[in-house]
């Protein structure tokens, strides 16, 4: 056990792994050399025999590459790359994988070319610095679904092509961590918590959890420093106590595992904090009420020996009922195997043991890295292969979703799926095999994991040979079988309500977006008629293709029925793509709303200059005989827009926003009474009072008005008006009028609501 907990914990500031080891950075690791050359030795340990010219050639290129250039620690930037390098020694990747590792930034961060590096060092290599370099490009947004789901479905399919692709990267983002507290402070929430929600989940469901304990750990220590430093402290006052009981059960249990002829290794450990805090958080109990902070963990030689092991220990220490768990007999879906009991000591003390075998520990440690191995083929060169692969069933789940799904399903399915991370059931179909289903998982669950048609066709269920509600919560060891017809007549909507998996919600969306995608795109069809009927909207003018391709394409749909269809069962607004058709029909006709001969049926240009000024008796229009000026209610403008005039006789001249929908529809004989206008200069500046009105698009959930509300009050914006109504599908629409001074308080606005949770698209109104 370490001698401070503190100490154990320097990792979460600067602590650096070299051969497996704990070394405090920087003081020991800024030499270059020095940091290569442990590198070189912990690569020799696990291949001795492999030649490391290669690797050698990678860092003198990467050095020379990187020359001049420094971090924000001040150190020299080749050291980032060889701690990445150092990361996946640490994993005992393949030498291709390192030497990308320490190449990963000199195609994005220097003059060194893809190619450069592929004549260097083959196409393996130049392909895993490729799939870094565009990972690297990808920027993480909560506001914007759309870039948030385009980008992580770009991720997963890097790992589909190479999984070594995302390791490398999990070992880029590790030292980064270890070396954010030179970022500024904004800098690093937002680094924790992407962090937080993307790559420490992809690191356990790739089971490496070496790296994803310390991501979890460094992550909460930025996003909740208060929670995490008080959480130190609390457990370092009692150490010494809690060290000795963990003393004394393994030192009882190595006695015991010797006199039964077992050879075992037995250490304990302290738990990692964050994996502390959520059972805090999710059990609501303080530290001290916390039985298993610790845990003792025996590494035998086979699986016999493993339940050899457990017999042992059941002898010695009392087992508490319901907590032993066989993952050895049935794995994790991350390919996690291990014996887990917890045991009541001779005190009163319970604690948890775990039993594994060493080639388990590694898997337990190094997840999918442990099964990367060089098979020689007919051509003398090496591939590299990893085992087991059709266990990683969850990556292939989360690639049949990219091609299914828009972009807005996607991402809702794809964070359910990484942040379910409470125990699996484990059951069995009649003829005996293991089925791994989310805790809390139904019969209907387990119908659509065995196939869709078995749960499109379900009617029924037996567990344990007796009939159950569909609502049954699945437990261990159950024996599921599911009753099915040929005359049933698909899914209940209802289903949805009940199921815990994304892989069955999923399937039941699908079976209703297909089985009523023809009444979907009629209805789709009927509500975007009628919405451009109501606002005056010639349709057939926004149907070009070119049209339609920009606004599939941007909400992420293969074709135009799909985008219909999506309108037809709510998961898109009318309006929100009557907009979008209208924004490109816009940047075609934007000309012509002021061109030339438009410009000559009202006068010369020059002198028709409209400049607009607040003054005490009102908006007037100063060079065209004092014409009275007011503001269209249909689209708003505020200083900032471009704008132009509409001339109505006996009535003076109205400005509207050059995108108003009211504007671009206007008849031929209508446009001759349009004039260009713009703002006097240093309108936005003034003190007038503009009214603007948005549309907002969100996730219902409770709370959000009130955040909403307190976006304007911080901001001490006068909200004039706000309706909000939701849909069957949970989507809240919020209509909102306010006053502003000009475009950019109004930008502000808007940006400060986009980062609101839930929230998924927000629009000015246009007409």
């Amino acid at each position: 056990m370490a001698d401070n907990i503190l100490e154990e914990m320097d990792h979460i500031q600067k602590l650096k792994v070299v051969d497996g080891h704990a070394v405090k950075e920087p003081s020991d690791y800024q030499d270059p050399e020095k940091l290569y050359q442990a590198l070189i030795e912990r690569v020799k340990k696990y291949h001795p025999s492999d030649d490391i010219s290669m690797i050698e050639k990678a860092y003198r290129i990467a050095k020379s590459a990187h020359e001049g250039q420094f971090r924000k620690s001040g150190e020299a930037y080749i050291i980032h790359p060889l701690w990445v390098g150092t990361i996946l020694a640490e994993l005992e990747m393949d030498k291709e994988t390192i030497v990308a590792g320490i190449l990963h930034d000199v195609v994005e961060d220097t003059v060194m070319t893809s190619e450069e590096i592929a004549d260097e060092f083959g196409d393996e290599v130049a392909l895993l610095v490729d799939g870094v370099t565009k990972l690297g490009q990808l920027s993480y947004s909560q506001d914007k679904i759309e870039v948030q789901a385009e980008n992580l479905r770009k991720m997963f399919l890097a790992m589909a092509k190479d999984i070594r692709v995302i390791i490398i990267k999990l070992a880029d983002r590790l030292h980064n961590m270890r070396t954010l507290q030179f970022m500024r402070p904004e800098k690093q929430k937002e680094k924790a918590r992407e962090t937080m929600d993307i790559y420490a989940p992809i690191a356990q469901r790739l089971g490496i959890s070496k790296i994803k304990t310390e991501l979890d750990d460094l992550s909460l220590r930025y996003l909740k420093p208060e929670v995490f430093y008080d959480l130190v402290q609390q457990i370092n006052a009692r150490k010494t106590e809690r060290e000795e009981f963990v003393a004394q059960i393994v030192k009882e249990v190595s006695t015991h595992m010797k006199n039964a002829n077992i050879r075992a290794e037995v250490k304990g450990r302290v738990k990692h904090f964050f994996s502390i805090y959520k059972k805090m958080v999710n059990q609501d109990k303080t530290v001290d009420q916390i039985y298993d902070l610790f845990a003792v963990r025996i590494i035998v030689d086979s699986v016999k020996d493993c339940y050899a092991a457990l017999g042992v220990i059941h002898e010695m220490y009392t087992p508490v009922p319901g907590r032993f768990k066989d993952y050895i007999a049935m794995p994790k879906p991350n390919m996690y195997q291990s014996l887990h009991t917890t045991l009541m000591s001779s005190i009163g003390q319970p604690f948890e043991i775990q039993i594994r075998t060493q080639e388990m520990h590694k898997t337990a440690e190094y997840g999918i890295a442990a099964h990367w191995k060089y098979k020689e083929s007919n051509d003398g060169k090496k591939n590299i292969k990893v085992q087991e692969e059709e266990k990683l069933t969850w990556l292939r789940q989360i690639l049949e979703w990219q091609q299914d799904t828009d972009n807005r399903e996607f991402l809702s399915l794809l964070k359910g799926d990484l942040d379910l991370f409470a125990e699996d059931v484990y059951c069995f179909t009649p003829n005996g095999d293991v089925k791994n289903l989310p805790n809390g998982s139904t019969p209907v669950d387990f119908a659509y994991a065995i196939h869709s048609a078995v749960g499109n066709k379900m009617v029924g269920a037996r567990v344990n040979g007796k009939l159950v509600n569909i609502d049954y919560k699945i437990q261990n060891g159950d024996r599921i079988e599911i009753l099915t017809s040929q005359n049933s007549r698909g899914p209940s909507r209802d289903w949805l309500n009940i199921v815990k998996s994304t892989q069955a919600k999923n399937k039941i969306n699908q079976w209703f977006k297909k089985e009523f995608k023809e009444d979907n795109i009629v209805r789709g069809k009927e509500l975007i008629g009628a919405y451009c009927k109501a606002k005056g909207i010639v349709l057939s003018d926004l149907t070009k293709p070119k049209y339609l391709q920009v606004v599939q394409t941007k909400y992420g749909f293969r074709d135009w029925d799909s985008v219909l269809a999506a309108v037809g069962h709510g998961g898109l607004k009318e309006g929100q793509v009557v907009n979008r058709l209208l924004e490109e029909y816009g940047k075609d006709h934007k000309e012509s709303i002021t061109d030339e001969a438009i410009l000559e049926k009202v006068n010369e240009a020059t002198r028709n200059k409209v400049h607009i000024a607040k003054s005490k008796s009102g908006i007037v229009v100063k060079g065209i005989d004092d014409i009275a000026v007011r503001f269209s209610r249909c689209c708003n403008p505020v200083p900032g827009d471009e704008i132009v005039g509409f001339v109505t006789r006996g009535r003076g001249m109205t400005i509207h926003r050059t995108d108003c929908v009211n504007i671009l529809h206007l008849s031929e004989s209508e446009r001759a009474r349009l004039i260009p206008a713009e703002w006097e200069s240093g309108a936005e500046e003034n003190i007038g009072q503009y009214m603007a009105e948005i549309k907002m698009y969100a996730n219902d959930r409770q709370g959000l008005l009130m955040e909403i509300t307190k976006v304007f009050t911080e901001m001490k914006i006068d909200v004039k008006s706000m309706n909000i109504r939701t849909n069957k599908q949970g989507t809240a629409t919020i209509e909102a009028g306010f006053i502003v001074h000009g475009r950019e308080e109004l930008s502000r606005a808007i940006d400060k609501l986009r980062k609101l949770e839930g929230v998924v698209d927000i629009e000015r109104a246009v007409g």
